[in-house]
């Protein structure tokens, strides 16, 4: 009987992460590395082949909080960052002219297309998103990240000495970015608050955090 029960509840535990609406990364990704920033899109997302409208629409997609069209494609493949409650949705930028956004639409295989700007301020790169979205929310530790993530030092380099360590912190918020560190002050398991430079992305963009987005 108990493995009947626990079959079931495995079942629609399994089935509300299938069709869960947010798109929030929790682990640490290699789809995203070759991007610079993201770009903020509507639910009619027009693809040309390249920044140029006589270049010819390689895909058009419409999607709304409940279905995505054309339906081979799904949030998590669109989207780095969904929220249904918000309405809000953002998708990975690998290039940039004034006027347009080159995308990755298929976070499976990696195929991009260009997007006119209807709003140049959409776009963020990934200083300005995390310096946004870190310092009102607070940071998270992606699971898969090294484990000398935790290390805190007292400048933005590994050669220095480490000052601190993070034991399961409970907050870490955002102070600054500088390259590929960030000035975090964190309250941990100790209950004292801790300031130091944690490395919050590899050389090659592999990220280790994310803003604590709900």
């Amino acid at each position: 009987m108990k493995k009947i029960i626990l079959t079931v509840l495995l079942f629609f535990v399994v089935s509300f992460a299938a069709n869960a609406a947010n798109v929030v990364p929790d682990v640490v990704s290699l789809n995203n590395t070759n991007t610079f920033g993201v770009y903020q899109v509507g639910h009619s997302i027009v693809l040309y082949n390249e920044p140029d409208e006589n270049s010819g629409i390689k895909k058009k997609i419409v999607w709304d909080k409940e279905n995505v069209i054309p339906q081979d494609l799904t949030k998590p493949d669109l989207f780095v960052l969904y929220l249904e409650k918000q309405d809000f949705a953002l998708m990975a930028v690998t290039d940039e002219t004034e006027d347009w956004v080159e995308v990755i639409y298929n976070g499976k295989t990696g195929e991009t297309g260009w997007i006119k700007k209807d709003d140049p301020y959409k776009f963020n790169t990934w200083v300005n998103f995390y310096s946004m979205y870190g310092r009102k929310y607070g940071l998270k530790i992606l699971s898969g990240a090294p484990e000398d993530v935790i290390y805190m030092y007292g400048s933005p380099e590994a050669s220095v000495k480490k000052i601190s360590t993070m034991n399961k912190p409970e907050l870490i918020n955002l102070n600054l970015i500088r390259g590929n560190w960030m000035l975090v002050t964190v309250v941990d398991l100790d209950k004292t608050p801790k300031t130091g430079y944690i490395r919050w992305r590899n050389d090659d963009g592999v990220k280790y955090l994310f803003p604590n987005l709900k």
